[in-house]
Order: structure tokens, then C-alpha cells, then sequence
């Protein structure tokens, strides 16, 4: 198991937003968090991350207890997270921000260089010196992606990675996440989008009001559209 969630509580400020949340994602999996907006899926995320503080509950990552670390020794062990919000460097080039992101190959990861996510990332490899606030909403999105996979982590956290991308952008994206799956890495991603999720993930949990109440297969929520009605249409 790449990836373990036991029970696990967050607040912000005194509003409790987890409700014992637990899920995985195995070594090469793509595990899709689904959710109405609201429902406490980048908070999920964050927490995982230790970007908001777990109240209660275990994350692991591999064999290692990791909610209780600060968020630069989670990224140190191989974990990476992609936030809606992007955050590239708006007056550094594509090159520059690949270059940030570099850290050194680690055992049990796919390996990356600017060539290689150039190949997965065909977009960036026309603009490498372009500065990344002159770059349009999807190639900063593949431009955030390719940063933290320059950290060769072995499982990727994406929170919305298709939201507001043009329809070809949105395809490009989920090719490249299988992609991703076939070098071996495990991707938790949220999504409200469920085309989008169900044309990359191998299993799925929904999340409402900060509580999971489904998981299963990809083919299992295909199949019941009374949960798909109940907890995902808007």
C-alpha cells in the first residue's frame, strides 16, 4: 500500500471539515476523490499533505507515520502535490520552475528529466523559455505537474486537475495521468468532473460533507447512477 487514511479529522478554525475520512491508493494506482464543491476534498488533500493540521486520525505514507510532519519532510519522502491553484513562478520560465522542482532520483520512483516531461508534456517543450505568467490556465496546470514530477516523488496528490481546461486540454491531461500510471506512480486526484475520472481512475471514494460515503471500483459507480445522482449531480 502506497498510501493509507485512518480516520482522519481536520478543522478550520473551529468548523470541523474531516469527519474520519479513510481511503488508500496502491503502488501504480489512480484513486479518484469525488465530491460536489464544498465537500471537503482539497482539505483531504492538504491535510495528507500536512498543509492543515490532523486533529485526529493516521496518514501513511509506505511504512512511514506522516501526520505529524511538516509539509518539506512529507515532500522529502517521495510525496507529491499538485494544488488547484497552480502557484507556478510567474517570472520564471518553464525551464526555471522545472529546475526549482529538481530533487535527486529515489528508489522505488520513476525517474524524471525536462526531456522526458517534455515528451509526456509535448505543450511545454514549444515555450521552455517562455515566463510561466504568459503561459494560458492549461499549460500552467501541465507546467505544475511536470514541477513536482522533477521531484521523481512516487505518489502525486492532484487536486482538480481538469477544472476550467478546454476540452483538448482536458483530454491531453488524462492521457498524460495514464501515462503517469504506466510508469508505476500512485495518483490520489480530486475531481468533480466524473467523465474525466472515469477515463483515468482505477477506484473511486465520494466524499460529502467531509465524510466518505463510498468506495469502490470505477465500474461499480458507472453502474449505480443512484449514487452517482445522490451524492455528484449538481
Amino acid at each position: 500500500m502506497m498510501l493509507t487514511v485512518r480516520d482522519l479529522h481536520a478543522y478550520y478554525g473551529r468548523a470541523h471539515i474531516l469527519h474520519g475520512v479513510t481511503l488508500e491508493a496502491r503502488a501504480g494506482e489512480v484513486v479518484a476523490l469525488l465530491g460536489r464543491n464544498g465537500a471537503g476534498k482539497s482539505t483531504t488533500l492538504k491535510t495528507i499533505m500536512g498543509l492543515v493540521p490532523a486533529v485526529a486520525g493516521e496518514v501513511s505514507f509506505g511504512d512511514v507515520r506522516i501526520e505529524r510532519l511538516p509539509p518539506h519532510r512529507i515532500a522529502r519522502l517521495g510525496l507529491g502535490y499538485v494544488p488547484e491553484e497552480r502557484r507556478i513562478f510567474t517570472d520564471l520560465s518553464v525551464m526555471e520552475n522545472l529546475v526549482v522542482g529538481r530533487q535527486a532520483p529515489r528508489e522505488g520512483a520513476p525517474s524524471w528529466s525536462e526531456d522526458k516531461l517534455f515528451a509526456l508534456f509535448p505543450n511545454l517543450a514549444r515555450m521552455r523559455e517562455r515566463p510561466g505568467g504568459r503561459m494560458s490556465g492549461g499549460e500552467q496546470q501541465m507546467l505544475t505537474i511536470a514541477r513536482t514530477l522533477m521531484g521523481n516523488p512516487r505518489c502525486v496528490l492532484l487536486d482538480e486537475p481538469s477544472e476550467g481546461l478546454a476540452p483538448i486540454i482536458v483530454e491531453q491531461m488524462a492521457n498524460s495521468i495514464r501515462t503517469l500510471k504506466g510508469e508505476g506512480l500512485s495518483v490520489l486526484l480530486c475531481e468533480q468532473n466524473l467523465h474525466f475520472a472515469l477515463g483515468v481512475a482505477d477506484r473511486a471514494y465520494i466524499i460529502e460533507k467531509g465524510e466518505i460515503r463510498f468506495g469502490g471500483s470505477m465500474a461499480e459507480l458507472a453502474a449505480d447512477a443512484g449514487l452517482r445522482e445522490q451524492y455528484l449531480s449538481v
